[in-house]
C-alpha cells in the first residue's frame, strides 16, 4: 500500500469519527446550586433541578441571589409544578464544623443528585469545581445567572433555607434569623456577643468560635431540649467567609 492510499484512510476516518457533543438532543440535564455557604448559622442547603421538556419554559429564572423574596417564593411554586423531577438536601452544622464548609456543599449538591427520581446524564453545577459523582458533571463559574436549570435549583435552595431560618427563629427570636437568615450582619454579631452562640451556630466560623471562646459557655439550647453533642473541632474544619467573604463556588456572603 502506497503513502497516499494509507493518508487517504486515515484521513477518511478520521472524518467518520464523530466529535464529543455534550448538548445532544437526548440529554437529561440537571442543574445543581447551593444556598447558605456564607451563614454563621443554619445548613448548607443544595438543589437539584431537571425540567420538564413538554412543558413551557419557566419566564423570570435568574440567579435567586438577585430576586425579590417575593419573586423567588412564585418561581419556587412554578419550579416544583413543571419539573421532570427535583431534590433539595442539605449538610448539617455538625457536618459543616466537622468537614468545613466547602466539603458540606459539594456533600448536599451530592445528596441533592442522588436525591433524583431521574437519572441526568449531565451535571451543571454553579461554580468552580463539582462534587464526586457517579454522573458526568460540568462546572460553569456564574452558573446561576446562565444556565436556567441552574437558576431554577438555586431559587428552590435558597427559598427551602430561608424558610428553614424563618422556623429556627422561632425557637431563637434573639438572634433576628427571620431577618438576616444567619449571615454575619451588625444585628447578629451583636446577638452573639450578648448571648453566645446557640447550638444551630456553625462553631468553625471565626466570629462563632470567637463569642463561645469569649463567653466560655455551653451553646444556647432550644427550650426544653438536651443540648446537642457537637462533634469535636479540628483545625483544618475552620472557614471563615461569615466576614462578607464570596467566591465562584456559590452564593456570597448577603442574605
Amino acid at each position: 500500500m502506497t503513502g497516499e492510499r494509507v493518508a487517504r484512510r486515515k484521513s477518511a476516518a478520521v472524518a467518520a469519527q464523530p466529535g464529543f457533543n455534550f448538548n445532544a438532543a437526548d440529554e437529561i440535564v440537571c442543574g445543581v446550586d447551593e444556598a447558605g455557604r456564607g451563614p454563621l448559622a443554619g445548613p448548607v442547603v443544595a438543589a437539584a433541578v431537571i425540567f420538564d421538556p413538554s412543558k413551557p419554559m419557566i419566564r423570570g429564572l435568574d440567579d435567586s441571589k438577585v430576586l425579590t423574596a417575593k419573586k423567588r417564593d412564585e418561581l419556587y411554586d412554578k419550579i416544583v409544578e413543571r419539573a421532570l423531577a427535583f431534590c433539595v438536601a442539605s449538610a448539617s452544622v455538625e457536618e459543616i464544623d466537622a468537614l468545613n464548609i466547602l466539603h458540606a456543599t459539594m456533600l448536599a449538591m451530592k445528596r441533592a443528585v442522588e436525591g433524583l427520581a431521574v437519572v441526568p446524564t449531565l451535571v451543571k453545577i454553579d461554580g468552580n469545581r463539582c462534587p464526586v459523582l457517579s454522573i458526568r458533571s460540568e462546572a460553569i463559574i456564574g452558573g446561576d445567572a446562565l444556565v436556567k436549570s441552574i437558576s431554577a435549583a438555586s431559587i428552590l435552595a435558597k427559598v427551602t433555607r430561608d424558610r428553614m431560618l424563618l422556623e429556627l427563629h422561632q425557637t431563637f427570636p434573639v438572634y433576628g434569623f427571620d431577618a438576616h437568615s444567619g449571615y454575619g450582619t451588625p444585628q447578629h454579631l451583636a446577638a452573639l456577643r450578648e448571648h453566645g452562640p446557640c447550638e444551630h451556630h456553625r462553631r468553625s466560623f471565626a466570629p462563632v468560635r470567637e463569642a463561645h471562646l469569649r463567653l466560655g459557655k455551653l451553646p444556647v439550647s432550644a427550650p426544653g431540649a438536651e443540648s446537642m453533642n457537637l462533634p469535636p473541632l479540628a483545625d483544618t474544619a475552620w472557614f471563615d467567609d461569615a466576614a462578607g467573604a464570596s467566591d465562584t463556588l456559590g452564593d456570597s456572603a448577603h442574605p
